[in-house]
């Protein structure tokens, strides 16, 4: 396989999970997409504004193409702790995706222009030397693990599920079966906590 070949599907698993995580927005209320389902405030808008921020400061930053207007993120002192994992209310849904997509055609264009042993330089402290193929393959990882936070946030809003609007990807089975589903798990963990 060619450096190519590699770059070509690192950013399409990057893509697809850019994908996936805005599809989850879809049809969902402005109190929705923001409201915090887990105990450290998991959200939809705050997942995408953190991602947002992420590839600006991965792609842009490191390779000495600042993107003007990103998020900042939590551990760059910009920012109130975890203020890029959540939208304000006037930091609309419009702007967050807007930005999202803007960054990562700014982000497509260092992947496109670089070759993958390219290498740049996180502006942390300190700073540290690496390469794109490392930053293409956090990205897409990372991209794909916030797409599962997605995809289990989603799902206690409103029972969507799938990697896809369709939902495609998932066993069949309508409410009915997955409520016998999620019981004979709840029976089992039971069953096992008794005998712990």
């Amino acid at each position: 396989m060619t450096g190519s070949d590699f770059k070509t599907d690192l950013q399409t698993y990057l893509q697809d999970a850019r994908d996936v995580l805005l599809w989850k927005l879809e049809g969902l209320s402005e109190y929705d997409i923001r409201r915090p389902l887990t105990p450290t405030g998991t959200n939809l808008l705050g997942l995408v504004k953190h991602l947002a921020g992420a590839e600006a400061w991965y792609f842009g930053a490191t390779f000495g193409r600042p993107f003007d207007g990103a998020p900042r993120l939590w551990f760059t002192g910009d920012t109130e702790p975890n203020g890029d994992l959540w939208a304000r209310a006037d930091e609309t849904r419009a702007e967050m995706v807007g930005v999202y997509r803007r960054i990562w055609t700014h982000s497509d264009e260092t992947i496109t222009a670089l070759p993958l042993d390219a290498v740049g330089r996180l502006p942390a402290d300190p700073p540290k030397d690496i390469t794109l193929h490392r930053v293409l393959t956090h990205m897409a990882a990372e991209t794909q693990r916030h797409a599962g936070h997605a995809d289990i946030v989603r799902e206690l809003v409103d029972g969507a599920t799938g990697q896809r609007a369709d939902g495609a990807n998932m066993a069949p089975g309508d409410a009915a079966a997955w409520a016998g589903h999620r019981d004979r798990v709840e029976r089992a963990a039971e069953e096992a906590g008794r005998g712990g």
